[in-house]
């Protein structure tokens, strides 16, 4: 690298000093390229090591997230020990009642995601023992599995809403997937939104057609039921009833939690951009010059005014760049200021 810049860590401010050797180079730019000489990561970790210590990027939040498999099986046991036990126990739930069965089902259903009609109560110490202890866990499910299938099915719909709303359009697929994650949040806010309306539509229409319920008292159950509010006073009392609300509550609930998440990353992506914004267009004055000059040298590189510009849209902190200067200086083990394979080879057998 040219310039003096090269003969010290660009972030050599934030930690501990040390000597570098100087190193010449006759290009007047800086190119970022992967060497052809350098050898694969399989070569050097094997084939088994790769796989399973250095996920790509896209899978690394499959570690931290259950998938469907795990998923259907904590909600099948969650559902399975609810069901026998309030169906052990259904003589002292108070009540309407439809079928045994059932009424169990519904009355885990309407617990696990906190609506509580009211229509079927607990009437022992021991129902209510297990009430208590099964909406906790029931609300744990819900938060942490049931929510990352709405995730999930939402954005695979991302790819046909930008269809539908680009019919016209010719560009490619690689245009089309750019697009999409380019504007990944509002396309989720906008399939929840999709969603929502048609379960709202679809529960009112129930509520009124079968379960013989007024109109507006329909679509009041339905606001009541999805919010989690639950009143009480109208519900599903009629054994078809229960058996839709056995699939709808859960599916409505999790969708309108889904739509203010989805609101709430469109508002703050929207602020996020607007900063971003006024960083990159407003004028550089002497101060934020030296604020820059990460390494005091006199001058900034394009990596520092790049980690400064970062900085100032709240993209990165100072905690974030020291965090990462310390992997590097871990990782440069003959402490030339530069990371080769020979240090990375070193770093690994250490």
């Amino acid at each position: 690298m040219a310039g003096e810049s090269a003969r010290k860590p660009l972030l050599s401010g934030l930690v501990d000093p040390r000597e570098y050797p100087q190193k010449k180079s006759t290009t007047k730019r800086k190119r970022y390229l992967r060497s052809r000489s350098a050898p694969s990561i399989d070569i050097l970790m094997g084939p088994n090591e790769v796989s399973d210590n250095f996920p790509g990027s896209a899978l690394i939040s499959s570690y931290f997230r259950p998938n469907f498999q795990q998923m259907s099986l904590y909600l099948a046991v969650y559902l399975g020990a609810g069901v026998l036990c309030f169906y052990l126990v259904q003589d002292q739930l108070a009540g309407t009642k439809t079928n045994g069965i059932l009424d169990a089902i519904y009355f885990s259903i309407v617990t696990m995601t906190t609506v509580g009609y009211g229509d079927l109560v607990p009437n022992s110490i021991t129902t209510k023992l297990l009430a208590c202890v099964f909406v906790f866990t029931g609300m744990a499910i819900v938060g942490m599995l049931l929510s990352r299938a709405a995730d999930y099915l939402v954005e695979k719909q991302e790819f046909l809403l930008f269809k539908a709303l680009h019919i016209r359009s010719k560009d490619g697929e690689a245009h089309m997937l750019r697009t999409i994650e380019t504007n990944r949040v509002k396309y989720k806010f906008y399939t929840s939104t999709v969603f929502l309306i048609l379960l709202i539509i679809l529960g009112t229409m129930f509520l009124w057609k079968i379960e013989k319920l007024d109109l507006v008292d329909a679509f009041y159950c339905v606001c009541t039921t999805i919010t989690t509010l639950g009143y009480g006073d109208k519900s599903f009392s009629t054994e078809g009833g229960r058996v839709f609300a056995v699939f709808w509550i859960v599916t409505s609930t999790i969708c309108v939690a889904q739509f203010f998440l989805y609101l709430a990353e469109v508002n703050a992506e929207h602020r996020q951009k607007m900063l971003a914004k006024w960083v990159l267009t407003r004028r550089m004055t002497f101060v934020d010059l030296e604020a820059a000059d990460l390494d005091n040298d006199g001058v900034v590189g394009a990596a520092e005014f790049i980690i400064y510009k970062l900085k100032e849209m709240g993209k990165i902190s100072e905690e974030d760049i020291a965090l990462v200067m310390e992997e590097f200086e871990d990782l440069d083990i003959d402490q030339s200021g530069t990371l080769s394979t020979a240090d990375l080879v070193l770093a690994q057998s250490n």
